[in-house]
């Protein structure tokens, strides 16, 4: 009986959450509404907008699309740009777009509307640069302790190269006198 009462209350959630969907399918104008013939993208500060709406060139144009800031109301006032591309594929692009929230428009060469989106840029940080900023060694690098570097003369690769030869020197001896036999 409560698995029955359960299943039956489900069943009835599902149905309701459906039924806007539903009714909306059947009408034309909000089915068109819905979905946006544009695809509105955000890199850093560049706002670049792509459609296959405006197939009709009209005196070489496809098109125009506006990008309206939050205190513009209509098509006019936005930043302008024609769209480029091809009958497959149109495209606009924005760039030095200051962070907030726009409105981008398409408007094809026949005088209808491909979509109109909401898109948010975000601030773009930018990279700090150190002023204590010091030059690379010129001949590769250099040995030191920690983040010293420090140019080494004749004298220090002389004693260098002295150590070398003796540790090489010694190697040589304690090999040589272990393959000689033990004799007592």
């Amino acid at each position: 009986m409560r698995i029955t009462q359960t299943l039956v209350r489900s069943g009835q959630a599902v149905v309701v959450a459906a039924l806007p969907l539903a009714l909306t399918a059947g009408m034309p104008g909000v089915a068109a509404a819905a979905a946006t013939g544009i695809n509105v993208t955000t890199s850093g500060g560049t706002v670049q907008v792509t459609t296959s709406a405006c197939v009709t060139r009209s005196n070489g144009s496809m098109g125009n699309a506006s990008l309206l800031s939050s205190g513009q109301a209509n098509f006019a006032q936005g930043r302008q740009v024609a769209l480029s591309g091809t009958s497959a594929s149109q495209s606009a692009a924005w760039s030095s777009v200051t962070s907030g929230t726009y409105t981008v428009i398409v408007v094809c060469a026949d005088g209808s509307t491909a979509g109109t989106q909401s898109v948010t840029v975000s601030p773009v940080s930018s990279p700090t640069i150190s002023a204590t900023a010091t030059a690379s060694p010129s001949r590769g690098v250099m040995g030191g302790m920690g983040s010293t570097s420090q140019d080494y003369g004749t004298v220090t690769y002389a004693a260098g190269g002295v150590l070398v030869a003796a540790g090489v020197g010694a190697t040589v001896w304690v090999l040589r006198r272990r393959s000689r036999p033990n004799r007592l």
